[in-house]
């Protein structure tokens, strides 16, 4: 007991360590994990001291806890589509997920036969397995790599749709070669209609259970407290329900239940955003070390490159790379309304994930036990396919996107809620200097200054579901709520922190009139904007005044302290702008370090100070700390 508890430490400290670093280094996460897992697992074995046997572990509880973890991670995704993406990119969806699926699965179960080197029944089910381009990969580097809307919705609707698609290919052949092993003059007649209905079966299963849910939540028939709980017991019942109907006819079942329950309008949906995120990133993590860990030194040695074998498997990625992915994508868009640049980028993205191979070692051994010698290869053959694909394109996918005219605005944007004059002002100077700026209002009357200016806006109430789709967030790395109402923007700020991060949702402090019995709970509230904390009254009694936001760029020669002193006393530092576009404000808690390179916006009044001002400013700091008083001017700004 004590050692599985410590197995279970070590496989959550590798999984949240490696996306950890991944976060700090912008590296794929996906290959961090593998290679967390193979270190832990067969080189540490190697060396004689292996941290991670899975399989020693957790014996028979190792494939059903994978599957459970599968169709967690699948129901999670289905979850993120929304059918209203597929008026871009449903045609290009539908292509890849028909002519696709067929022309995918031929052209990999010849590549898998002829240049792998695999027997003919074990490629035809690997290229059934190969169809699969996993959304644990897939979603993660589109997001890394700020992918335009039409390329990044074909490939996240491609990976989720086709993953149990790939499943069930795997399962045909796999059940037509086991009955030929049995009867040889079995025909694929017998064995291909029994498995379709039984996977159009498991998705009705699927989207009944997601309908009930849709029911009965709302109408209070269960707590708060409680829906989490009752929702992913449900996926997991509803996953085993259905497998008993047919073997990995549960990933149909819990697919379509994510898509039903994410486009029927379930109130509760967005209150679980934050957990199952959560939980999608420790199952994602989880999974993958113990994949990766349950390798033996022995499946690795037969990918040297050096040996046959090797050799074979190498000319097969290549292969897999260049051919089969490019070819299946062209093909199935011929004739579509695709441009040829996102074709190709399309055709080059294809990185294989957790269903490849948890399927591919499920088959393995079944394939087996029905004398397949090839089988055996399965599993280290898979384990190549995530490696190379996850590295090639997870580390090419930026270059690539620039390359084909495919990535999204790259500099890092500024949402704002609340059309105010101080907003459309602060608008105005964050899009003087090329940052992407977007106000939302639901009044169109209040975005009429906006619309004059030439401001981007969305008219629309931000947190009405509807915006979720209408209004792509993906561009927007920091949100500024500043309408007159603070209840208002506390509750902005406290819904969009678990999407764009707490640190980076801000709204204008409490006003200097506002009663303490009144004031909202800081847990709730974004990080208050201006050291001074300055509230919706006071910038806007100040607006009225003729305040101005003033920007100032620094460097070498001309640092921060001289910039401030070309301010007046009572100017407030709003922001920094890094060379990069990153966003950095100045709150009642942070103060971040001003750099050479950065522009510091301001919040000022009317006239700047006069030459002569600025020298007497400058001469009574320098003369204050000569005598070390220690109430001389600072860089602090009120």
């Amino acid at each position: 007991m004590e050692s599985q508890a410590l197995v279970i430490a070590t496989i959550g400290v590798l999984g949240v360590g490696a996306q950890w670093i991944a976060w700090r280094t912008g590296w794929p996460a996906i290959v961090l994990m593998l290679a967390a897992g193979f270190l832990a697992g067969p080189v540490a074995g190697e060396l004689g001291f292996r941290l991670l046997d899975p399989e020693a572990a957790f014996g028979d509880l190792l494939d059903p806890a994978i599957g459970i973890g599968v169709a967690l991670i699948l129901f999670e995704g289905g979850l993120s589509l929304d059918l209203r993406e597929l008026r871009h990119s449903g045609s290009a969806v539908w292509r890849l997920a028909t002519i696709g699926v067929v022309v995918g699965w031929a052209l990999g179960a010849l590549a898998a036969s002829q240049i792998a080197g695999l027997a003919w029944p074990v490629a035809v089910l690997f290229g059934g397995i190969l169809i699969v381009t996993g959304p644990t990969v897939v979603i993660p580097l589109l997001r890394q790599a700020n992918v335009q809307t039409r390329p990044n919705s074909i490939l996240k609707w491609e990976g989720i749709v086709n993953d149990p698609t790939g499943a069930l290919c795997a399962v045909i052949a796999y059940e037509y070669f086991r009955r030929v092993s049995e009867s040889p003059n079995a025909s694929l007649v017998e064995v291909v209609p029994p498995l379709i209905i039984a996977a159009i079966l498991a998705g009705l299963i699927g989207y009944a259970a997601a309908r009930f849910i849709a029911y009965i939540f709302p109408r209070g028939a269960i707590p708060e407290y409680l829906k989490v709980p009752v929702l992913f017991i449900s996926v997991i019942f509803v996953f085993v329900l259905t497998n008993k109907i047919e073997h990995e006819a549960g990933l149909v079942a819990v697919t379509v239940m994510g898509i039903t329950l994410a486009n029927t309008g379930f109130a509760s949906i967005r209150s679980i955003h934050p957990f199952k995120e959560n939980i999608a990133v420790l199952l994602v993590s989880g999974i993958f070390i113990l994949l990766s860990a349950s390798l033996s030194w022995s499946d690795l040695v037969k990918l040297d490159p050096t040996t046959e074998v090797g050799m074979r498997f190498a000319l097969f990625m290549l292969a897999l790379l260049f051919l089969v992915r490019p070819l299946t994508v062209i093909i199935s868009l011929l004739g579509s309304s695709v441009p040829w640049n996102e074709r190709l980028f399309v055709a080059w993205i294809a990185p294989r994930g957790i269903v490849l191979v948890a399927i591919s070692g499920l088959f393995a051994l079944r394939l087996a036990d029905l004398g397949y010698g090839d089988a055996q290869l399965l599993t280290a053959l898979s384990f190549a396919v995530v490696v190379t694909t996850v590295v090639a394109h997870g580390f090419s996918i930026n270059i690539v996107a620039k390359w084909l005219k495919v990535k999204g605005t790259s500099r890092p944007g500024l949402l704002i809620v609340g059309s105010t004059p101080w907003t459309i002002s602060l608008a105005k100077e964050m899009q003087a200097i090329k940052t992407p700026v977007m106000i939302v209002d639901p009044s169109w009357q209040r975005l009429g200054a906006a619309r004059r200016e030439g401001l981007p806006f969305y008219h629309g109430e931000i947190l009405n579901e509807a915006t979720e789709h209408n209004l792509d967030l993906t561009p927007f790395q920091v949100l500024v709520a500043a309408t007159d109402n603070e209840a208002y923007n506390a509750l902005v700020c406290n819904e969009f922190a678990h999407e764009i991060g707490r640190d980076s949702v801000y709204q204008l402090g409490e006003s200097a009139d506002e009663d303490d019995k009144h004031a909202l709970p800081e847990s709730i509230r974004g990080r208050a904007l201006f050291e001074s904390g300055f509230g919706v009254t006071d910038v806007g009694e100040r607006q009225q005044q003729g305040w101005v936001f003033r920007k100032t760029k620094l460097s070498e020669e001309f640092d921060f302290e001289q910039a401030k002193e070309k301010l007046p006393d009572s100017a407030n530092v709003l922001l920094l702008v890094r060379q990069g576009g990153n966003l950095r404000f100045f709150t009642h808690a942070a103060r971040p370090e001003p750099r050479p390179g950065d522009t510091v916006i301001s919040f000022t009044p009317p006239q700047s100070k006069t030459p002569e001002e600025q020298a007497a400013k400058r001469a009574a700091k320098e003369s204050a700390k000569a005598k070390g008083d220690p109430s001389a001017p600072s860089a602090q700004t009120t």
